[in-house]
């Protein structure tokens, strides 16, 4: 099994039309007093830039950075195009971001050679360069294509990986995230070793049987998660956090029809409308709510979108000044179907000669 993970995804993007930033500190996040770091390269990562830094932070710590604007348009056509090469070289790959994915090596022959050969394509085809971990599952592959990075090719058995990251701390593992890891500090676990070593009881007491089982199992590189495919998308949203927080009421239908009509944009493109339409309203003392409502029908129709999140809103009343402000449209299904039969129905109205077409619409797209 391995995980391939392409190096500072969005940053070598840029590079690739901007060569005369290589090898300097580059940054890409969006600008603004509330802007958080996307991705930075190598460079601005030595000054402790790091993803999701308030970008306010990252000027701080390396001022010489050069910022760039995020393109998510340009970097999800640039992953498909990765993930199409990748896909002809392994058959069975488990997308898991715009830059990673884990791939499952069985049934070939040589499977490092394969991965080289993989990582070379990629290089010569895109310009991009990617990191590697190879291992006997999903935790150990993921975790030893970040151990050397970038342009990492790491291949570890279980014990290995017990070994070389013994002294780590749990939030190395994918699946123990900052929380779990200060409560296990709290019961002096700080390393991988020291709750692998644990016992039951002990882990169980704090985080139920089942939680406290999966963490020491995690802790001890053990997993049987196989390569699935690619998680299917129900839901897409937009949103917004303001440079100021908003308190006009018109200033936030607009801002919402505008992401609305974005997120419908790119709902048609791909074929794909949702029955449920949601908003999300962060206060400026950071309160969140979220407000949905299901229709009879998927839409992909920007104005009925923009009318029912416009209605969520004008129901909420936000009491306080919005400081971020999200539309969603979830229960996503494919309507290439309904179109298609729209088009058989049109060509078949055409060949009766003396028919009259009946014409079949998408459902609301």
């Amino acid at each position: 099994m391995a995980h391939l993970d392409a190096d500072a995804f969005y940053v070598s993007v840029e590079l690739r039309r901007r060569p005369e930033l290589s090898g300097k500190p580059v940054v890409v996040a969006h600008s603004g007093a509330r802007a958080v770091v996307t991705t930075a390269s190598y460079e601005a990562r030595a000054y402790g830039v790091g993803s999701a830094m308030p970008a306010a932070r990252a000027r701080q710590l390396c001022p010489q950075a050069i910022f760039i604007e995020p393109d998510f348009s340009t970097y999800r056509e640039v992953s498909r195009r990765m993930m199409e090469i990748v896909r002809a070289h392994v058959e069975c790959v488990e997308v898991v971001g715009l830059d990673e994915a884990y791939l499952d090596l069985s049934g070939l022959l040589a499977p490092r050679a394969a991965m080289r050969r993989l990582v070379a394509e990629i290089a010569r085809t895109m310009g991009l360069t990617c990191s590697v971990g190879i291992g006997p599952n999903k935790l150990v592959a993921k975790v030893a294509s970040d151990a050397e990075k970038p342009a990492g090719f790491v291949v570890l058995d279980r014990e290995a990986a017990c070994a070389r990251f013994a002294s780590s701390p749990p939030g190395l593992i994918p699946g123990i995230g900052p929380k779990t890891v200060a409560r296990l500090a709290a019961l002096g676990l700080h390393t991988l070793t020291a709750v692998a070593s644990a016992s039951e009881e002990l882990l169980a007491g704090s985080f139920g049987p089942n939680h406290g089982r999966d963490l020491c199992r995690r802790a001890r590189f053990e997993s049987d998660a196989p390569v699935g495919a690619q998680r299917k998308v129900v839901s897409e949203s937009r949103e917004r956090t303001f440079e100021r927080d908003i308190s006009d009421f018109a200033a936030l239908c607009s801002e919402l029809a505008r992401m609305s009509r974005t997120l419908c944009e790119s709902l048609a493109a791909r074929e794909r409308a949702g029955r449920t339409i949601g908003i999300k309203v962060r206060l400026d003392d950071f309160t969140t709510i979220t407000r949905a409502r299901t229709l009879a029908q998927p839409t992909c129709d920007a104005e009925t979108v923009v009318s029912v999140a416009t209605a969520l809103l004008r129901e909420y009343a936000p009491p306080r000044p919005v400081r971020l402000l999200g539309v969603r449209v979830a229960g996503l299904q494919s309507t290439a179907g309904e179109s298609a039969q729209g088009r058989r129905e049109q060509d078949a109205g055409r060949a009766s000669p003396g028919s009259q077409a009946q014409l079949s619409l998408p459902v609301a797209c």
